[in-house]
């Protein structure tokens, strides 16, 4: 999904999406109304409505679902789909991990636009890490998505020693094949019952799988 905001590109990164762009025309879902950011990059910046802070998608802030697009909006307003629960400069690469029960990561590219949040004529590029206000939780255990695969996580073979990542209930595309059980620092440590090594990342970084 894209989206041309006023403070850059944003777009959702699942756990192989690599790179995003504006959306063409530089539009959005709609402008005007009470608790919304325009999207106007050029345009000079409207009055800000109270609750808004210096950085476009700070922590607790809350944005909208569109079909090709996300907005910041107002948490108490009908339109807020998802909250802010961790918010970081960088690339998402080279940055802090999301939260482990993250839903989606929206990545906010760098820009230089002709009025800016904070007023010092630059949008630094970062990430917002995204939970849905409302379920389904594709990043919860078991819920076959978001950025980060966790211990009860199910999965399923791609072939080449690859992996990805399914709804432990069936109801994804694939049906499940493994479940991840326990994170640890070395594959010693796995039970006996592991039949695959899941990379986790993290200071736990072996996830040990089982068949389902």
């Amino acid at each position: 999904m894209r989206v041309r905001t006023r403070l850059g590109a944003v777009c959702v990164l699942a756990a192989l999406l690599t790179g995003c762009q504006g959306a063409p025309g530089g539009g959005t879902e709609r402008d005007g109304r009470p608790g919304e950011r325009r999207a106007a990059a050029a345009s000079p910046a409207p009055a800000r409505p109270s609750g808004y802070g210096a950085v476009f998608l700070a922590v607790d802030e809350c944005s909208s679902f569109g079909r090709t697009s996300f907005t910041e909006v107002s948490c108490t307003g009908e339109r807020a789909a998802a909250r802010v629960v961790a918010r970081h400069d960088g690339t998402v690469r080279d940055g802090p991990r999301c939260p482990a029960t993250t839903d989606f990561v929206l990545h906010i590219s760098e820009q230089r636009p002709s009025s800016d949040e904070d007023g010092d004529g630059a949008v630094p590029r970062g990430y917002a890490c995204m939970r849905n206000l409302q379920p389904p939780h594709p990043g919860d255990p078991g819920g076959g998505g978001g950025p980060r695969t966790i211990v009860g996580d199910c999965v399923y073979g791609l072939g080449d020693g690859r992996v990805r990542e399914t709804a432990c209930d069936g109801g994804g595309r694939r049906k499940p094949e493994y479940e991840v059980t326990k994170a640890v620092d070395d594959r010693s440590k796995c039970p006996a019952s592991t039949a695959l090594y899941v990379r986790l990342g993290g200071t736990s970084p072996v996830g040990c799988a089982r068949p389902v």
